[in-house]
């Protein structure tokens, strides 16, 4: 899943993108309201981390404009002060829910879960054997604990919660990693490959479609 971090303080920016990537999101960040209205229109969203002060354009109006061009990620308001009415100017905005800076590293990443929750269903996710625990950010095969990287339990995130569809190239780049272009690199062949190397003998369930994308089976090729 993707969220956008937006907050002006350089420190609390990449400190909250850092701990979202370790969480096992794909995280982009802006540090201006301008700029960030610039990258939603070409970036889609699971979730908008928002600060309430920032420079060009506040949060508030950021919030608003959004909504407005048809926004439906769930944002969390982040201020500076608890007032009742920064709440409800932020809610009324279309703001999900509001958290008060400074604030506990569990909280922050319990607020998160909550507002995908919301938007994506929560708890596990399955495809044949493969079962994802979407609350112990693990994945199973068989029962089993799978040993993945934090890439690569997202890529079969992204790939389960598709099962038995096509997931195309620009998909995965766009929700998986952090660019919308592929220069030419084998990125995800490599991810995919040893994604595939860690399923053993259930590896034939990521299936190559050629010219559009890779497909995560629920059952074998007849």
């Amino acid at each position: 899943m993707k969220i956008f971090v937006i907050e002006d303080d350089k420190k609390l920016n990449s400190f909250l993108v850092r701990v979202l990537s370790e969480e096992g999101y794909v995280v982009d960040a802006a540090t201006s309201g301008t700029d960030a209205a610039r990258q939603a229109e070409v970036g889609t969203y699971d979730a908008i981390i928002l600060d309430w002060m920032l420079p060009g354009l506040d949060g508030l109006s950021l919030c608003r404009e959004l909504r407005r061009r048809g926004t439906l990620a769930p944002i969390l308001m982040l201020t500076a002060r608890g007032e009742t009415h920064e709440k409800v100017l932020g809610l009324d905005a279309g703001a999900d829910v509001d958290m008060v800076k400074p604030f506990e590293v569990e909280e922050f990443t319990a607020r998160v879960r909550a507002l995908l929750r919301r938007t994506h269903g929560f708890g596990k996710l399955r495809c044949g054997d493969v079962e994802i625990d979407r609350v112990g950010h693990r994945a199973l095969l068989s029962g089993m604990p799978l040993p993945l990287t934090s890439r690569e339990y997202a890529l079969l995130l992204h790939l389960v919660h598709h099962a038995d569809r096509v997931v195309t190239r620009t998909d995965l780049l766009s929700r998986v990693w952090e660019t919308n272009f592929d220069p030419g690199s084998n990125l995800i062949e490599v991810h995919v490959s040893r994604l595939r190397e860690k399923l053993g003998s259930f590896s034939w369930m990521i299936e190559t479609v050629r010219g559009a994308g890779y497909r995560l089976r629920s059952s074998p090729p007849s």
